[in-house]
């Protein structure tokens, strides 16, 4: 059963002060940080992504197969609906896909720690091109409500998906658009211009 995926991303230019915002704040550590490798799936035409759809295979301390839906979008907090359960094999999980007709369109990487706080789902990324965070909640008042309890502004929420973010990167660097992984962008400056976004933790 699908269930609606409901949250709000925001870059964050102290991702330190952020992070001693959360614990002052009371919510609760639920895995440290780790390495995520994230593969991204489609059709030959790009079906999918033509869709606004999203096929993924992760892996971290487990191996997620991941679906998500169209999203509607609100006041920066996007809702879709989600599929995601374990699998036991990554790469016969990637056999499976590709069997059935799917291809490995992009890869990506993201070191990735999570907490609980308030009924909220909440981690802080830290990407190749900077750091992160996203809120999921049951609603949106509930997804608004910690962004301004963390001191963070609602208005710089950011709708576009990570691989969009890099694609903006791509087109000021030459890199390739399919490969955000920490070896690729080693040693390349990056600003917050250069993706086209505003820090959210500088009111």
């Amino acid at each position: 059963m699908a269930k609606q995926e409901i949250e709000a991303k925001f870059y964050v230019q102290s991702p330190e002060q952020v992070q001693k915002r959360l614990v002052s704040a009371g919510a609760i550590l639920v895995r440290p940080r780790i390495l995520e490798t994230n593969l991204r799936f489609d059709t030959p035409q790009g079906h999918l992504q033509r869709n606004g759809q999203v096929l993924r295979l992760r892996q971290d301390n487990a191996i997620h197969l991941t679906y998500k839906g169209t999203s509607q979008e609100t006041d920066g907090i996007l809702s879709r609906d989600e599929l995601e359960f374990e699998v036991e094999n990554f790469e016969t999980a990637r056999a499976f896909l590709e069997a059935l007709g799917y291809m490995v369109v992009a890869v990506y990487e993201k070191y990735r720690a999570a907490y609980e706080m308030s009924g909220c789902h909440i981690t802080l990324d830290e990407l190749p091109y900077g750091t992160f965070i996203e809120i999921e909640g049951p609603d949106p008042d509930s997804v608004q409500r910690l962004t301004r309890d963390l001191g963070l502004d609602p208005a710089k929420a950011i709708v576009t998906s990570y691989l969009g973010l890099h694609r903006r990167l791509c087109a000021k660097h030459p890199l390739d658009p399919t490969v955000l992984t920490f070896a690729a962008l080693a040693g390349i400056s990056i600003s917050a211009s250069d993706l086209e976004i505003e820090p959210a933790d500088i009111i």
